[in-house]
């Protein structure tokens, strides 16, 4: 009898710790957490645009970068930081977003996009923590594009990166070295707020 009532027990708690489990898959997926497979094959002695170009799950952020004729800004000596969308992060735009983007005659907004992505300078996740840490939970960078990118920390630890629109992305891979700066992949892609002319 004892037995079967150990057998009975253990059959439930591997229910429940297999209910929690899928409970735990959908709340990644829920919160779009990247494959961490996004900057596998960087060499740091490459330039930023070298290695966005052999990041398969990098390319559509590397066909905007040369639509929008910003090669030679992400080649430079700079230091720059980038953020850079993986392909799934484009991919959770609506469609007809991505393709406007991708016409000639929205490079000046593509550009604004992609500028938004990269600050000047060279920081790692530790140089955004101290940052934010410094300015009470909340650091302001300004962009390549002259916007502003909030960053903090939320209660899993993750460094949150906010547009000017409220929208909200989770830095899922640091510290990528490159020649010229520092990437780290993002899990959703910014938007600056429309400049009115």
């Amino acid at each position: 009898m004892k037995k079967l009532l150990l057998l009975g027990l253990a059959f439930i708690y591997g229910i429940t710790v297999f209910a929690q489990t899928s409970n735990i898959t959908a709340n990644i997926g829920a919160i779009g957490i990247l494959k961490t497979t996004a900057g596998d094959g960087m060499l740091p002695a490459n330039d930023i645009v070298q290695n966005i170009a052999l990041s398969k799950d990098l390319s559509i952020f590397y066909n905007f970068i040369k639509s929008s004729n910003l090669i030679e800004t992400y080649k430079s000596k700079g230091p720059i930081t980038i953020f850079a969308p993986a392909n799934q992060a484009f991919e959770a735009l609506p469609t007809d977003i991505v393709d406007s983007l991708a016409k000639p005659n929205h490079v000046w907004e593509l550009t604004g996009i992609l500028t938004y992505h990269a600050i000047a300078g060279k920081l790692k996740a530790k140089d955004i923590e101290k940052q934010i840490n410094g300015h009470k939970g909340l650091a302001t960078f300004t962009t390549l594009g002259g916007s502003k990118l909030t960053a903090k920390i939320d209660s899993n630890r993750n460094i949150v990166l906010e547009d000017d629109n409220g929208g909200k992305s989770i830095i899922n891979r640091f510290d990528v070295e490159q020649s010229n700066g520092m990437l780290h992949i993002v899990n959703r892609v910014l938007m600056p707020k429309v400049k009115s002319i």
